[in-house]
């Protein structure tokens, strides 16, 4: 299937128009959140478009004033506020790298390499030890080793989701979503930090039930920041050695099978160089051995470059008359 422009571009306004609006509320409303997590929800939104909005409006926005501590306390939404975190700098770091391996053109194994060491770069070293430090005891690197293995974990679900999001999109029937320079590039991000989302979802929800990572927050002004009833980087682990284990254990399983299912669907050694923006033709089979020359020989014409104006004359369901030509 072939996305329409302007659908898109629906999309992308959207998620500005969500964003502007989860900005105002938490800065300009002031809604009663801690500041890491306000610039968590707006980058969120500015990645998740509508659905980052009304993740927000369910499960952090203040419904009435004074209310904040108790609607943020059920476990399930201190899940979204961990996730929140996690994905927010994850998702950055991996978008950034997408958009400069590709102009790059390194192939999409390894973009993958880059991508997921830039997301949990950017996520453990700035978005949680750094902006973190401070409620962590004031030491950075005290920080960097307390969070290191939940951003691990949640890093690893959040790329189990979205990696084969991005390959199977990417490589699909229009290989446009290669170019940074196309609106469709942007939508796949969108998609693939949705779907990372929502497998990473989980892990965050049994990490804050067992104190390893803390959930949505009340931030008021002269009063200390507080989380409410569930997680906590201040408070102590509540887990067992086999336990971690065995959720680790599953996390890098997760993040095998999506990196090699996709690679029996699609050519990871391919990069947007190779197939050149190409949009084939419906129908048009192709496997993890199709090189991207073939791709190009066989694409069909870029619905960008294609346009007819019909004359105010033209009429249609006209019957044709056989003609003889001589050779």
């Amino acid at each position: 299937m072939i996305v329409p422009d302007w659908m898109l571009y629906s999309w992308l306004a959207l998620a500005g128009l969500s964003t502007l609006y989860v900005a105002w509320d938490n800065f300009v409303r002031k809604n009663p959140e801690e500041t890491v997590m306000k610039w968590g929800w707006v980058l969120i939104t500015l990645y998740m478009g509508p659905i980052g909005l009304a993740l927000y409006v369910l499960s952090d926005k203040e419904p009435a004033p004074g209310t904040h501590e108790e609607f943020v306390r059920p476990l399930w939404k201190q899940g979204v506020g961990s996730t929140v975190h996690c994905v927010a700098g994850d998702a950055t770091g991996i978008i950034a790298a997408a958009a400069i391996t590709a102009a790059l053109g390194l192939p999409m194994w390894l973009d993958f390499i880059v991508e997921y060491a830039a997301g949990f770069a950017f996520g453990l070293f700035i978005f949680q030890s750094l902006f973190m430090k401070d409620m962590l005891g004031g030491s950075y690197l005290g920080a960097v080793r307390g969070t290191f293995v939940p951003e691990w974990l949640s890093m690893n679900m959040m790329a189990a989701g979205m990696f084969p999001t991005m390959a199977i999109l990417m490589m699909g029937r229009d290989m446009r979503a290669m170019e940074p320079t196309e609106p469709l590039f942007w939508v796949v991000m969108s998609v693939g930090v949705i779907v990372g989302f929502a497998t990473a979802y989980p892990v965050n929800v049994w990490m804050v039930s067992r104190n390893m990572k803390h959930g949505l927050m009340t931030a008021r002004p002269g009063h200390e920041s507080r989380t409410h009833g569930h997680g906590g980087h201040g408070m102590r682990w509540n887990v067992t050695r086999p336990q971690l284990s065995a959720v680790a254990l599953l996390t890098m399983l997760a993040l095998a099978l999506g990196i090699l299912l996709p690679d029996q669907k699609v050519n990871l050694t391919l990069s947007a160089d190779d197939v050149g923006g190409a949009v084939m033709p419906a129908g048009m089979i192709m496997t993890r051995d199709t090189p991207g020359e073939a791709m190009r020989d066989m694409a069909a014409i870029d619905p960008d470059e294609v346009s007819y104006t019909a004359p105010a004359t033209a009429r249609g369901d006209q019957r044709l008359r056989p003609r003889m030509v001589a050779e």
